[in-house]
């Protein structure tokens, strides 16, 4: 199994930057390929990115390209999402999750393990 607690939320100004982190537990951490969601209130959980256990391809929403940039450790077993030019519609609980599966990483089903949150809030 593996655990997974976010943190690096909270709030800024819109145009700003936060560097969202999510460690894991256990030591196949490598194993799993990242990603991050979010779900803003009233709205279905979103997948943000994404990072492939092996070859490391990075993949993003539409959204998140060219402002989000998705980064892992696995020395560290950490995952990191770092987020630039904030708006506020990026207001939202961000999820790190992890998938045995390569593949439909943009699919929040592919993915077995999930964190609880960290809430990130972008003021306009």
């Amino acid at each position: 199994q593996v655990q997974l607690v976010e943190s690096g939320g909270g709030l800024v100004q819109a145009g700003g930057s936060l560097r969202l982190v999510c460690a894991a537990s256990g030591r196949t951490f490598s194993r799993y390929s990242m990603g991050w969601f979010r779900q803003a209130p009233g709205k279905e959980r979103d997948f943000v990115a994404a990072i492939n256990r092996g070859s490391g391809n990075t993949y993003y929403a539409d959204s998140a390209k060219g402002r989000f940039t998705i980064s892992r450790d696995n020395v560290k077993n950490t995952v990191f999402l770092q987020m630039t030019s904030l708006k506020s519609e990026d207001t939202a609980a961000y999820y790190c999750a992890a998938a045995l599966d390569p593949y439909g990483l943009g699919d929040a089903s592919t993915y077995q393990y999930w964190g609880q949150g960290t809430q990130v809030n972008v003021s306009s």
